[in-house]
């Protein structure tokens, strides 16, 4: 077995959760979704927002825990999203998680209430304990609730240490906060892109250990990461170009959803676009002709060399 807690890095697509028609989970699908993400060179996968945590029961979420570790095996880190609306039940869901075989976990803060700074730490402090594998930090406030303070979080790093404290910030601006994470702490923080690839370019030029986008553009997102550690900016601005402005649309987490979702099927991978409801967004023919003739210019870029 590879040590997949030394191998957090790289591209760790969030999965979305396929459902059948009744909308229960469609594990046959899943099983597809995953194997096709590492096929398409992903170097892990992530349980998280666009998974649809907020919209599973704690059954469903344990369910999905468990089959997406199973299905991963040892071909790369799982990363299981754990945040909730109390802290116990974030640090079960985190228990769970880690015995279930995680290799690391990611912790939003709670969305409904508006945490003060004694509390948001003390909603971390207790998942730290519960647990002895990783945590990512998210700053899910592009989402839901207000930004992390720079300091809130480089004293969570102080406090447990780099090799537990990892982040994923997504306050804007995006670029300007991620240099202040890292100069605060010292350049010791893992720190993930979070912006769904959006930022990618400009964020692995400020010092990242890898990006967690959605699963549906990963035949871009495997390429531009590639550049980019080759130092190809060219190659890599590209195939950025089209691709940043396909996720410039998805502009809610229940537009990340419906792009996703669509992409998804268009790839072969989901027999449908069904998300659970209510929901805030959703695509018009318009919109979905505009996000194919992104999708096609994005796998073109990949495929073409400039002569």
């Amino acid at each position: 077995m590879i040590d997949k807690t030394n191998a957090v890095t790289g591209v760790i697509p969030v999965f979305q959760t396929p459902f059948h028609l009744d909308e229960t989970i469609d594990f046959g699908t899943l099983e597809k979704e995953i194997d096709w993400l590492f096929n398409e060179g992903a170097d892990g996968i992530c349980l998280a927002m666009v998974s649809e945590v907020l919209r599973l029961s704690d059954s469903e979420r344990h369910q999905l825990t468990e089959a997406s570790c199973k299905m991963a095996g040892d071909r790369g880190p799982v990363v299981i999203s754990v945040g909730a609306e109390s802290s116990k039940l974030a640090e079960d869901f985190a228990k769970h998680a880690e015995s279930s075989g995680a290799t690391a976990l990611m912790a939003i803060p709670p969305v409904a209430t508006g945490a003060t700074s004694d509390e948001l730490a003390g909603y971390y402090r207790r998942l730290f304990e519960a647990v002895k594998i990783p945590i990512i930090v998210q700053d899910a406030s592009g989402y839901v609730g207000l930004p992390m303070s720079i300091e809130f979080q480089a004293g969570l790093l102080d406090l447990f240490g780099p090799e537990r404290v990892w982040f994923k910030p997504e306050a804007v601006p995006i670029g300007p906060r991620l240099s202040e994470l890292r100069d605060a702490t010292n350049s010791r923080a893992g720190i993930f892109e979070g912006t769904g690839g959006i930022s990618l370019v400009d964020s692995y030029q400020r010092g990242i250990a890898g990006t967690i986008p959605g699963a549906d553009l990963i035949k871009g997102i495997v390429p531009l990461w590639k550049a980019l550690e080759d130092g190809d900016l060219n190659r890599a601005s590209r195939i950025h170009g089209p691709l940043s402005s396909l996720i410039s649309i998805q502009t809610s987490l229940d537009g990340f959803l419906a792009v996703e979702k669509h992409l998804l099927v268009r790839q072969g991978i989901f027999k449908n676009e069904i998300v659970r409801g209510p929901r805030g967004f959703v695509l018009d023919n318009e919109t979905r002709n505009e996000i194919d003739r992104l999708f096609d210019l994005m796998i073109e870029a990949t495929l073409v060399e400039p002569k």
